[in-house]
């Protein structure tokens, strides 16, 4: 009886881990994952947005972001932010600005 009890445990547990990593797989595939652009990308996807921006600090970066392949994010002097949008060659497609001192917790 001893036997039996033990291996029905372990199978539970070995059950509710299964559950448990299914759930997160679950969870991350239904979530947008902000990956940041490194290297030497990095460095060209800043500076093509810095030039379009006409200067400014670079406060974020995505790769894979829906409106093109690499999304960098420039605060201006003034404050406000805006996304640059580039393609895989580094070539600007869009821009979209937050307006100044807005900041996404809503700020005050």
């Amino acid at each position: 009886m001893k036997h039996t009890k033990a291996w029905i445990g372990g199978g539970a547990a070995a059950v509710a881990a299964a559950g448990a990593i299914a759930t997160m797989g679950a969870a991350s595939a239904g979530h947008d994952s902000e990956q940041p652009i490194t290297g030497d990308a990095l460095a060209r996807a800043s500076a093509a947005a810095l030039d379009h921006t006409g200067g400014g600090t670079v406060t974020g970066t995505e790769l894979g972001d829906e409106e093109g392949y690499y999304e960098v994010e420039v605060t201006l002097d003034d404050g406000t932010q805006v996304d640059v949008h580039l393609d895989k060659d580094f070539a600007v497609l869009s821009d979209e600005s937050d307006g100044a001192g807005d900041t996404e917790e809503g700020g005050d």
